[in-house]
């Protein structure tokens, strides 16, 4: 491996307790972690945001907001690609394909959007959700940052 591919490739694994104030933790780290890659604003912005909807759907969604569990993310780097995923051990979802539906929410009564996995998919160049319930869920996505193709081409 050269020294050039040697720093095209980085990684991080981050692990806390499922807390609601954990939250924005997880977004800053991840957002520091990715800043290497120089990303634009808007870019920042859409990876922040999506951290945010996979640790806030582990915490609120696979365990009920029990702080007992652990959310974990792995975030890669590979050329200009950044690889992001987001579990838990909770609870999984039943039916996946109507979790992911537009509005959707399990838990109207907290006033929540519906609009996670939407949110996700369109800000994410790839986004793959696997759940099984009773053993939790993985959101894995993938990111190419733009303003750094140039010097990976």
């Amino acid at each position: 491996m050269s020294e050039e591919q040697a720093l095209a490739h980085n990684f991080m694994t981050l692990t806390f307790a499922a807390k609601s104030e954990n939250e924005s933790f997880a977004r800053v780290t991840v957002a520091a972690f990715i800043s290497q890659l120089d990303p634009t604003m808007d870019e920042l912005s859409d990876l922040k945001t999506v951290v945010s909807e996979a640790v806030t759907n582990c915490i609120i969604h696979g365990y009920d907001s029990d702080s007992t569990g652990t959310v974990t993310i792995t975030a890669e780097i590979e050329g200009d690609t950044v690889t992001m995923t987001v579990e838990d051990r909770g609870h999984g979802i039943e039916d996946l394909d109507l979790a992911k539906q537009p509005l959707y929410t399990s838990k109207p009564e907290l006033e929540r959007s519906g609009m996670g996995f939407t949110i996700m998919e369109n800000f994410m160049d790839e986004c793959e959700v696997v759940s099984e319930p009773g053993v939790g869920t993985s959101i894995r996505m993938k990111k190419r940052i733009e303003s750094k193709k140039a010097l990976y081409n």
